[in-house]
């Protein structure tokens, strides 16, 4: 990089530099050559110096002697030229200060550096649109680091003046191209992961290509919007693919199946210390009424109509979408009469789920004034209108870009809470019910704080030589406060893996082992003071003597 912005600066300045050199050598060769009022002309040294004050201040006097009258013809000769050559030269100084291709060169190689002095673990994140910009907000705030990479410099821009907690490295560039990933630190010893989350499925394909390729052990996450492009991720072995629509309807099947578990679900993957949400319930008998059938509509009408749940759908372009074999209406939705003619007012639900976020909301405020008890999901298409999607105040909002950023965060953050997620969905909804009360004694009103833990030397290095030495310890010795052994921590520990075997809420008097690692949900606070026990070896003994009293 240092090498190409030199070379750029030569051959942009040589042929002024050659012309000041040029006009230097023409003045001190006439200075050395014609004779002064004692008949000797100017020594070399006498000669340079004059040229030198001369062409760069003008007014030193005349040395070591005053001039002869041809000195003087010679000098006023001089002096034009060089002002002249140097008017010209600094000129050039001014336009190559001004090469746009100078400008990103300097750019890159002070992200270069940038990225260079990176001493943590950090992720690259492809694509600073909606959902990349609420991923690095996320990670940001539970103290991971982020480096950020997008084409447009109107996002670059965004990212500079937004209140971030730290400094984000940010490159202008292609994120398909591999020199550009290279530069974004795709090689570096704590390069932890790459986030394709570009609006174009091409470009995230190409990159998760090239992130297997040029550093096969990273995490790879990418954002598909067609199942083509997810299977061709899959085949070469991208580590997490995110549909935003197949999640949603997993979501919505789990709603309608288990509202318990879709509670718990929405409580421990929140935005942490943020208001819990208040439960919901979609009614499963009577009509719904579904707006837009593009590939979110489609998914959507798949999954009711697995639930058993009868639909209407209304489509403006039925010759690009398709329509169901069911009942259906050729129309935006936007207008009451074709509202009235899918039976809006005798329906129990409706998706407002085009790709266009003022009809969604439109087709809401139209419907709750034919009908307002209905059940209204809402898809909101851009970050930038969320206030008026919370002041629609739907039962349940589609975000794509908080459902992708989530979904991310979460398999960064907390891998754990993911496979925890996956074996719950096999619970009934009385487990989830359960597990419900007693978080909300936990936290009150607020989202948990979830973190995962592996009891190794780094993380728990107290507890890690307490084991290796041979000491017993239990989950409960793990939690009591190192404050008072007597009263327990506000902590649940949701999961454990231990030696192969994975058990959702283990009991207390599990014992623990070396490299077991834990899912815990707690109130806020509480990781900070498991931190003394876990890190502190006096700390550490004040609680397992517990056990032996």
């Amino acid at each position: 990089m240092l090498d190409n912005i030199f070379f750029m600066i030569l051959r942009r300045m040589r042929t002024p530099l050659l012309s000041l050199v040029v006009v230097f050598s023409i003045a001190l060769l006439g200075l050395v050559l014609i004779p002064g009022i004692d008949g000797k002309p100017l020594s070399f040294f006498h000669g340079l110096y004059f040229v030198s004050y001369m062409a760069t201040t003008i007014g030193f006097g005349e040395i070591p002697l005053e001039f002869s009258n041809a000195q003087r013809l010679w000098v006023i000769f001089a002096i034009y030229a060089t002002v002249i050559v140097w008017l010209y030269a600094i000129g050039s100084v001014i336009t190559l200060l001004q090469d746009r291709a100078l400008q990103q060169a300097f750019v890159q190689r002070r992200f270069a550096r940038q990225v260079g002095r990176q001493r943590a673990p950090f992720y690259i994140v492809c694509g600073y649109g909606d959902t990349g910009e609420v991923l690095v907000r996320e990670l940001l705030e539970r103290g991971q680091h982020a480096v950020v990479m997008d084409a447009a410099q109107e996002r670059i821009n965004s990212l500079r003046l937004q209140g971030l907690p730290e400094f984000v490295p940010a490159l202008l560039g292609d994120s398909a191209r591999p020199a550009n990933l290279l530069k974004a630190g795709l090689r570096h010893p704590l390069c932890a992961g790459v986030a394709a989350l570009t609006s174009d499925s091409e470009v995230n394909l190409k990159v998760a290509i090239s992130s297997k390729l040029l550093h096969p052990r990273i995490k790879v996450l990418c954002r598909a919007d067609s199942h083509e492009i997810e299977a061709n991720m899959a085949s070469f072995g991208t580590d997490h693919i995110i549909d935003p629509y197949d999640t949603f309807a997993l979501h919505l099947a789990t709603a309608m199946q288990s509202p318990g578990l879709y509670l718990l679900r929405d409580w421990l993957t929140g935005v942490v210390y943020s208001p819990l949400n208040d439960p919901i319930y979609p009614p499963k008998q009577g009509r719904w009424v579904l707006c837009g059938f593009g590939r979110f509509g489609k998914v959507v009408y798949r999954r009711l109509r697995d639930e058993g749940v009868e639909i209407t759908v209304i489509e403006a372009t039925p010759d690009k979408t398709g329509l169901p074999q069911g009942s259906h209406v050729t129309g935006w939705g936007t207008e009451a009469g074709t509202l009235q003619q899918a039976g809006i007012e005798t329906a129990v639900g409706l998706v407002a789920g085009t790709d266009n976020d003022v009809n969604n909301l439109s087709i809401i405020m139209t419907a709750r004034e034919l009908n307002p008890e209905l059940f209204i999901i809402a898809r909101q298409n851009r970050q930038e209108n969320a206030e008026l999607f919370d002041a629609v105040n739907a039962d349940i909002l589609m975000r794509p870009s908080q459902i992708i950023a989530n979904r991310i965060r979460m398999l960064l953050a907390t891998p754990m809470l993911h496979q925890f997620e996956s074996l719950a969905l096999y619970q009934d909804d009385e487990w989830a019910c359960e597990l419900i009360s007693r978080i909300t004694a936990l936290v009150q009103q607020q989202v948990p704080f979830v973190w995962d833990l592996t009891l190794d030397e780094e993380a728990a290095y107290a507890v890690y030589h307490h084991l290796h030495r041979g000491g017993l310890m239990t989950l409960e010795d793990l939690l009591r406060n190192p404050r008072n052994r007597d009263k327990p921590l506000a902590c649940i520990p949701l999961m454990l893996r231990s030696r192969g075997d994975q058990v959702l809420l283990p009991e207390l008097k599990t014992r623990l082992h070396l490299g077991d690692r834990l899912l815990f949900c707690a109130a806020e606070g509480v990781k900070d003071a498991l931190q003394w026990t876990l890190q502190n070896g006096h700390a550490l003994s004040y609680v397992v003597q517990k056990s032996g009293d």
